[in-house]
C-alpha cells in the first residue's frame, strides 16, 4: 500500500474554496481510488482547525462553511502519528534549510522516517527544499 504525508495547507485547500482547491480534490480522489493512505503529525488537526477559525474571523469564509469544513476534516482518513521522536531530525531539517518554523520540518521528518512522499500546498517551503528532498511534492507540480 502506498502512503503519503499531507500538510494542513493541502487539507485546507480540499476543505474550503481556495485557488487550486480543484487540484487538491483531484489529488485526494486519486489517493482514495488507488488505496493510498495518508499520515500527518499529531498537531496537524489543530493546525487545520486553527486555519478554519482564522478564515472565519478574517471574513474569508462563513461560519456555516467552516462548520461543514470542520465536519469533513474530522472524517478524513488521515492517520495521526503521535510519535515525538521526530523533534531532533525536524530541528536539523529546519536549520539546514533555514525554515522559520519547526512544525513544517516535522512534516518533512515524518515523511522521511516513513519513506513516503510529503505533499504540500506551501510554495515557499517547497522551493526551499525541492533541490535536496526529492520526496517533497508540490500541489501544482
Amino acid at each position: 500500500m502506498n502512503q503519503v504525508c499531507v500538510d494542513a495547507g493541502l487539507v485546507i485547500k480540499l476543505l474550503t474554496p481556495e485557488e487550486d482547491s480543484s487540484l487538491a480534490e483531484v489529488l485526494f480522489s486519486q489517493w482514495r481510488d488507488d488505496g493510498t493512505s495518508m499520515i500527518a503529525p499529531a498537531f496537524a488537526p489543530a493546525e487545520v482547525d486553527s486555519v478554519l477559525r482564522k478564515k472565519v474571523l478574517r471574513g474569508y469564509i462563513s461560519q456555516k462553511v467552516a462548520d461543514e469544513a470542520f465536519r469533513l476534516a474530522c472524517q478524513l482518513p488521515i492517520a495521526i502519528d503521535n510519535d515525538t521522536n521526530y523533534r531532533k531530525r525536524a530541528w536539523e531539517i529546519a536549520t539546514r534549510f533555514q525554515l522559520p518554523t519547526v512544525y513544517d520540518a516535522i512534516y518533512l521528518a515524518l515523511a522521511e522516517a516513513n519513506r513516503c512522499e510529503f505533499w504540500t500546498a506551501d510554495q515557499t517551503l517547497y522551493d526551499k527544499v525541492k533541490g535536496e528532498l526529492t520526496f517533497v511534492k508540490f500541489l501544482k507540480s
